[in-house]
């Protein structure tokens, strides 16, 4: 049966297949990679997952292994459920074989992922290796282990730290070079690929929380921008862009509605439909292609301005204040001593100044209003003093501590409320800087991951339970122009919702939800209270997953962007080899539900750099750089590359491995 999953051998043994592919890791991410792997490319799955029950939280009664029989259980019964309607299957998550006969993914469990481990998995004889434990110690152990089993194995490593990342992919395709020396050059290029979910879903969570409708891929130079547009009103005729990239759910509109997921079925979104779908799809909404261009560079993000002065991140309002009046003291003082005893006013501000650190001699001789104003000064002096203590405590002590993380400012309106500082939330949070968006982070954790990304770029930060009453007003949420829920805990995500709704019933709202059918019962029901407000829910692991499983196949994606609950995916694809591009025109090459032709790097291929957008030196005669605005009729060549927009199983046909056609 399909989606079912094979009984744990009771002694460890070694792995049936050869040529398959092995997911390692603790989390959601793990899972859905496999099903990716499994149920979209058709590949053979052997999925490793830490024992069941965790020690530490025994009331919980279902495993790891549970978990994940459950996710393939409703992935097969989708599956069945869209071929058995008639449907063409175009993004319905299955690969190309759903007949019967085929073998579910294989489950293991152990605590650590040793050579015991790997050894019965079968990693010596794996295509490909992905580790993806939430720890990146961990996942940097298991790839020194795996490749020293097996130089040849290709790894996709998560690791949150990007330069670590960098050193690690080096070090790694240095061992399997030496391991192995005739290894061709084509294959050590793909070796090692390391990426991180965080980076890979922060796009299109910030870009859900700016405005609802705006999706923007940028990555290698390349900028693409698409649109969600509403149904044209009778009589008027929808401007449909460079290209129509997907039709939205027939409910997207109704109150009563739901995201659209893969098992929503027809009245689900259709990814790149034909004209003759576009034309007969009236009262549905769409996703256009708004733009292709070159990207500029990335900067650093912004720090957030306004009242955030250098001394106010140092010395707290009310020490400021008191300096302020010490000083007008002085300088009251200082005009009294003028007009009193007739002094220049330099000289007059010298003597209140000695007077005032008690360096001056005893007015004794002098006249009554001499002596009153020392008198006074010194009075001023002993204020200073605590002053000046208080004001090296807060310079050594604040800095590192509450005074650094500022609080939202009285005025502060239009902003973006984050919930949860941890790898996600930071990630959104720098890319939401880089769009120069404010930001108000909450997070209960002083000692969370991003806090001190928040302390560098400035933004304010409230300590807190978002679940107690109180910590959502500090943030100004009734002030706020959206809310992003990105803790880890799909049930404060959707407390922390419900309540900013009953602050401010027309909030924006993107809330981070795992499970398909809890994310659609919670956009119905908010849907229903708040018809006006917009409503989005989304999954890290499921934004993130289609780019691992394509670094499994030995490709990297340009971007994804999130189509209610589904992906679509953004890639640069070398026409040779392809025979369902090579020899083809643009318009016959497109493939409705599956991928379409966006544009054409026309560089030659001689001066191509790995930057889509950049080219080495041409002569003024060669075209170069990137062509979007391609002809229907234009023959695609096989020295050719280009930019296509694709559904999860159209990238999937295309990337498929030719020798995987042989294990079925």
């Amino acid at each position: 049966m399909l989606g079912s999953v094979s009984t744990l051998p009771q002694q460890p043994q070694r792995s049936p297949f050869s040529g398959h592919m092995v997911v390692c890791g603790d989390d959601a991410l793990a899972q859905r990679l496999a099903v990716e792997l499994r149920y979209v490319y058709g590949e053979r799955v052997t999925l490793l997952l830490p024992p069941g029950r965790d020690p530490r939280r025994p009331e919980l009664p279902l495993t790891q292994r549970g978990r994940a029989a459950t996710l393939f259980g409703r992935m097969s019964a989708a599956m069945n459920r869209n071929l058995g309607n008639g449907g063409t299957g175009a993004d319905d998550g299955s690969g190309g074989d759903t007949g019967a006969g085929v073998e579910a993914v294989r489950i293991l469990e152990a605590a650590e992922p040793s050579d015991e481990a790997f050894e019965e998995a079968g990693v010596d004889t794996a295509a490909a290796l992905a580790l993806v434990y939430d720890d990146d110690e961990r996942n940097i152990r298991a790839a020194l282990t795996a490749r020293r089993l097996n130089p040849r194995v290709r790894l996709v490593i998560r690791l949150y730290n990007r330069k670590l990342g960098q050193y690690l992919e080096t070090l790694l395709d240095q061992a399997a070079a030496v391991a192995v020396p005739g290894l061709d050059p084509t294959a050590l290029d793909t070796s090692t690929t390391v990426l991180s979910d965080a980076d890979t879903a922060a796009p299109a969570l910030a870009a859900t929380a700016l405005t609802g409708s705006s999706k923007v891929v940028q990555t290698e130079g390349l900028l693409l921008r698409a649109v969600e547009r509403t149904p044209p009103r009778q009589g008027e005729v929808a401007d449909p862009g460079l290209c129509t990239l997907a039709l939205l759910s027939s409910t997207t509109h109704d109150p009563a509605g739901a995201e659209g997921s893969d098992s929503s079925g027809a009245e689900g979104p259709q990814l790149l439909p034909d004209q003759q779908s576009v034309a007969a799809a009236t009262g549905r909404g769409t996703v256009v292609l708004e733009a292709i261009r070159e990207a500029a560079p990335d900067g650093p993000a912004p720090r957030m301005g306004g009242r955030s002065a250098p001394l106010s991140q140092i010395f707290s309002r009310r020490l400021r204040r008191s300096v302020l009046g010490v000083a007008a003291a002085v300088l009251g003082l200082a005009v009294a001593s003028t007009l009193t005893t007739g002094e220049p006013p330099l000289h007059a501000v010298y003597l209140t100044l000695l007077d005032l650190f008690a360096m001056g001699d005893p007015a004794i001789e002098d006249s009554a209003a001499r002596q009153v104003i020392q008198l006074l000064s010194g009075v001023a002096g002993l204020m200073l003093l605590p002053l000046l203590v208080a004001g090296v405590l807060e310079a050594f002590g604040s800095l590192r501590t509450a005074s650094a993380l500022r609080r939202p400012p009285r005025g502060l309106s239009g902003h973006v409320v984050l919930l949860g500082l941890g790898k996600i939330g930071t990630r959104v949070l720098v890319r939401l800087r880089e769009l120069n968006i404010p930001v108000v982070c909450v997070e209960d954790d002083p000692a969370a991951r991003g806090i001190p990304v928040a302390r560098r770029l400035q933004v304010p930060v409230v300590l807190g339970d978002v679940t107690q009453e109180g910590v959502l007003e500090a943030a100004k949420i009734q002030r706020s122009r959206a809310l992003l829920a990105l803790t880890s805990s799909d049930t404060t995500n959707l407390e922390a919702t419900l309540y900013a709704r009953s602050v401010k019933p027309d909030l924006q709202v993107a809330l981070r939800l795992f499970d398909d059918e809890f994310a659609t019962a919670v956009y119905r029901t908010l849907r229903t209270a708040h018809p006006q407000a917009l409503t989005r829910s989304r999954s890290v692991s499921h934004l993130a997953a289609p780019s691992f499983a394509v670094a499994m196949m030995g490709r990297q994606i340009l971007g994804a962007i999130p189509v209610e609950r589904k992906v679509m995916l953004f890639a640069a694809i070398q026409v040779a080899g392809h025979p369902q591009l090579e020899g083809r025109t643009v318009e016959q090459a497109f493939r409705a539900g599956a991928w379409r032709v966006l544009a054409l790097d026309a560089t030659p291929p001689e001066d191509r750099h790995p930057d889509l957008t950049t080219a080495g030196p041409t002569s003024s005669d060669r075209p170069s750089g990137l062509i979007w605005d391609l002809h229907p009729g234009y023959v695609l060549r096989a020295e050719d590359r280009v930019v296509i927009a694709a559904t999860r199983r159209g990238l999937a046909e295309l990337l498929r491995r030719r020798s995987s056609l042989t294990h079925r």
